[in-house]
């Protein structure tokens, strides 16, 4: 099943009706979160979900560190455990702090990424593994990785698919997921990564991508998950994990836009304008456009705010200004 599976130069999986209905809802409800102004979630959401994220990706791989005890390391506090666990939740913050300095189309970012998530934890991080390995579920061996020295060239045409094929994004996420995790390029930290990169490939198309709670539903339903990537080992193709991993971006989706009463803070709306209109000038109107809930007073102390600590530079005065995010 390896050999003939590896003949393939593109990821072979078979588009469903399955598929062609959860990327049509998950387009949907994007089109929610941004009229909600969720596509950049307010800050305390964000800083929740990230560290839920980090907890529920490591206890799958077997860390034991409760989420308390993990917000306690984000806030520098003194956490009482294993050394190894600890080091992992701390490896995992940089990595996931290090996010907008990735690019999920680069190899070497890739590298970079395992090397930051598994310094410390095995002597290969960030290097691609130099042995043979096999995964076992029990007393049986579930999958036998492609050997070592095949690992270059399937990672480079894995790369090649994601940076050239035309594909939508949320399929050609789930397909580096799966395809990954079946390459097992790294001796460890292959399923932490896997998650990763997906996440990060999906951010780079939708900042709401970046904090979603992904991995926290993944760790609900960790069964379902390893079921699904050994049916799509079986098959030959990830058609299957792809199914499931976008019933769980749908789920996630959903759960963002079930928050009730979610307050913007004036760096909030600032944020998510900016991520909008990037280094474009703008206007007063064309601010208070995108956030019709607000005054014409909420807006002008939003951008006076933004102006007054550095974030925003000011063209122009009264009703000509123009505005720019620095």
């Amino acid at each position: 099943m390896i050999l003939s599976r590896l003949l393939f130069m593109k990821p072979p999986y078979s588009v469903t009706g399955k598929i062609l209905k959860l990327v049509a809802s998950i387009s949907e409800k994007i089109g929610e979160v941004n009229s909600a102004h969720l596509n950049k979630p307010p800050t305390e959401l964000r800083e929740k979900n990230r560290i839920k994220t980090i907890h529920s990706s490591l206890e799958i791989e077997g860390n034991t560190l409760t989420i308390e005890q993990i917000t306690a390391i984000v806030e520098n506090k003194r956490v009482v455990g294993p050394k190894k666990d600890i080091l992992e939740v701390k490896n995992a913050i940089a990595v996931y702090d290090y996010l907008d300095n990735l690019n999920p189309y680069s190899f070497d970012s890739f590298c970079k990424a395992h090397g930051m998530l598994m310094e410390g934890l095995v002597d290969s991080a960030g290097r691609l593994r130099n042995k043979s390995v096999g995964i076992v579920k029990g007393s049986e061996v579930a999958h036998i990785a492609p050997s070592s020295e095949m690992l270059k060239p399937l990672i480079n045409d894995l790369f090649d698919y994601l940076k050239n094929d035309d594909d939508l994004v949320l399929i050609k996420s789930c397909v580096f997921h799966y395809e990954m995790e079946f390459i097992h390029p790294f001796i460890d930290g292959n399923g932490r990564m896997g998650r990763l990169w997906q996440t990060l490939i999906l951010k780079d198309a939708n900042p709401v991508f970046e904090f979603l709670p992904i991995e926290t539903l993944i760790k609900e339903r960790q069964e379902l998950y390893f079921e699904s990537l050994g049916k799509s080992d079986n098959s030959g193709e990830s058609t299957v994990f792809i199914e499931f991993m976008l019933e769980i971006i749908l789920e996630s989706l959903k759960e963002l836009l079930n928050i009730q009463n979610v307050s913007l803070t004036n760096i909030d709306r600032l944020n998510l304008f900016k991520s909008i209109v990037k280094s474009d000038y703008f206007t007063r109107k064309e601010y208070l456009k995108n956030f019709r809930e607000i005054s014409s007073a909420t807006a002008s102390r939003d951008l006076k705010f933004g102006v007054d600590n550095g974030l925003i530079e000011r063209l122009g005065d009264k009703n000509t200004s123009k505005y720019r995010f620095k």
